[in-house]
């Protein structure tokens, strides 16, 4: 018998066998559960970290965009400053009436001429191209020199312009100058200021009674008118400049055709222009007419129909007339 159990016990089916068998998967479970338990925590653990890292990343991201966003903004508005600065440039450039490419052309055939230039082989030399440039600039600055604006006056009197008519003068400067002078055809002498350079001296205008008036002016020739010039004196010098003309209009037509009053042939008056003058732009402001208007002409009227306050008098320091002469068909066309 003791034999028989020796082999129960070698073919493991002692119940002591079984017992300590069913301890060790108790134990392993147990174990399984501990370090999933913990595999849980610390993936929880790494989850929140990288939650947080990408929290984190994308509040720099935001602040990133946010502060690229902003120095974006500026660098559109320095943009946008230097752009229209441009624009104001340009502007300026074109109404200082600067050689055209005519002109250059014309200058260029004249270098080339003066040479023997024929194009075939004969380079102008570098420094010819400096002679030409140079009496490029010396042309635009005499040019601008004589008149300011670099564009010619049909109005000035020294060129043949004259006044033909006006509304009740004014008086301006010392009493003792509150003398009416008169020439010939009722036109006052002072009325010739306005039709030359003022040099900016206050006082040196042709004034009209009241808020409101007008000035005829008989051009030196006819011509297409492209755009008038008003000046009055600059704020720099004057203290008081509410007699300086605020609105108005410009009328135009062939005197031949017109005697006397404006309104004995209206149907051969055009108005060419509405005009506004700004105390705080520029005290020299030139007003462009529309191309559809423009006739020929060889008398325009200056009408204010309003000033800056002033209710005695309207000074008028000076009126400049633009444009181009016209050729003797197109002036016989407009006296029909």
């Amino acid at each position: 018998m003791g034999g028989g159990t020796n082999r129960a016990e070698y073919n493991g089916h002692s119940p002591f066998a079984s017992l300590d068998y069913e301890s060790q998967v108790s134990n392993l479970e147990s174990s399984v559960k501990k370090m999933t338990a913990m595999l849980q925590v610390q993936l929880e653990v790494l989850d929140k970290k990288i939650e947080n890292g990408i929290g984190l990343v994308k509040r720099d991201l935001k602040k990133e965009i946010e502060e690229r966003a902003v120095l974006i903004e500026n660098e559109l508005k320095e943009l946008e400053g230097r752009t229209n600065s441009l624009g104001r440039s340009l502007g300026e450039l074109k109404e200082m009436g600067l050689l055209s490419k005519e002109e250059f052309e014309r200058f260029w055939n004249e270098l080339k001429k003066s040479r023997n230039f024929d194009g075939s082989g004969n380079d102008v030399s570098l420094d010819e191209v400096r002679v030409l440039a140079k009496a490029i600039v010396e042309k635009e600055i005499e040019r601008h020199a004589a008149d300011g604006i670099g564009r010619p006056d049909y109005a000035l009197a020294s060129g043949g312009a004259r006044i033909v008519g006006h509304s009740e003068p004014g008086f301006f400067g010392r009493p003792s100058s509150w003398l009416r002078v008169w020439g010939r055809n009722h036109i006052h002498q002072n009325a010739k200021k306005m039709l030359e350079p003022s040099f900016g001296e206050p006082g040196q205008c042709f004034a009209l009674k009241g808020s409101t008036g007008f000035v005829d002016i008989k051009l030196r020739t006819a011509v297409f008118i492209e755009a008038i010039t008003l000046e009055h004196v600059s704020e720099s010098v004057s203290h008081d400049r509410s007699a300086a003309p605020k609105k108005g209009r410009v009328y135009g037509w062939i005197q031949s055709e017109v005697t006397g009053e404006i309104n004995k042939a209206q149907s051969m008056v055009q108005q060419l222009l509405d005009f506004e003058y700004d105390l705080e732009k520029n005290n020299v402001q030139t007003f462009d007419i529309d191309p559809h208007t423009m006739i020929v002409v060889d008398t325009v009227r200056l009408e204010v129909t309003s000033n800056h306050g002033n209710s005695n008098q309207t000074c008028i320091y000076r009126l400049r007339v633009h444009g181009f002469e016209a050729d003797p068909v197109n002036k016989v066309l407009a006296l029909h």
